[in-house]
């Protein structure tokens, strides 16, 4: 039987292109491709995916709060990550949010299937040139907070800020009122130690929330 896969990556070029080097092999069979974090969610649940191509860094829901959404209804699945970021603390949000593979986008294509091999089969994947991340018994130290001080609602919103939206717009789009958002900014800019929005898109940069694309 083929093992189902489903993509995820917000560059339309690169997910064509993963599509028909997966659809050449006879063991591969995607069943569908996402957009954003946000499409991955839903399309993980409307298609029932084995294993999940997921790109790191995608607008309106990142890969890693994705992975955790899907999980929380669909344990069972596997989930590769993708990403150009092969810091320890970027893989040990992964992994920590059940992702069980990890791939840099540099890899080679042989390294990519056998990444999804490895995680449908119940296994797990670390690819060549990713740092090794801690195992979920204590995080290697990092000196600046971590993501994971904050709420879901507050990385959600850290993710549509640092991608462009307007507090209004932030607003819009999760149901709130703007000034709740602006008291969500606040709170979530003391928590990570920060002063302003361009040093919050920097840090979300770093944790791999967020592109420079």
């Amino acid at each position: 039987m083929s093992i189902r896969v489903l993509l995820a990556d917000d560059h339309g070029v690169l997910r064509d292109a993963m599509h028909r080097l997966l659809e050449a092999q006879s063991d591969f069979e995607v069943v569908g491709a996402a957009c954003d974090g946000t499409d991955a969610v839903a399309k993980a649940e409307a298609l029932m995916p084995e294993v999940i191509l997921m790109d790191v860094s995608m607008p309106h829901l990142n890969g890693i709060e994705a992975t955790r959404r899907i999980l929380k209804s669909a344990p069972g699945t596997g989930i590769v990550m993708l990403s150009m970021h092969s810091s320890g603390d970027v893989v040990q949000r992964a992994f920590a949010a059940g992702a069980r593979g990890y791939v840099l986008k540099e890899s080679g294509a042989g390294e990519m299937m056998s990444a999804l091999r490895t995680v449908a089969a119940g296994g797990r994947y670390l690819g060549e040139g990713v740092e090794q991340a801690d195992d979920g018994n204590g995080a290697a130290p990092v000196e600046e907070p971590s993501i994971d001080c904050l709420t879901p609602k507050e990385r959600e919103i850290v993710q549509l800020l640092v991608n462009g939206r307007s507090n209004a717009e932030t607003a819009a789009q999760l149901g709130l009122s703007p000034r709740t958002v602006e008291t969500y900014r606040a709170r979530l800019m003391d928590k990570l130690q920060l002063e302003d929005l361009p040093a919050l898109v920097k840090y979300a940069i770093r944790h791999g929330m967020t592109s420079v694309d």
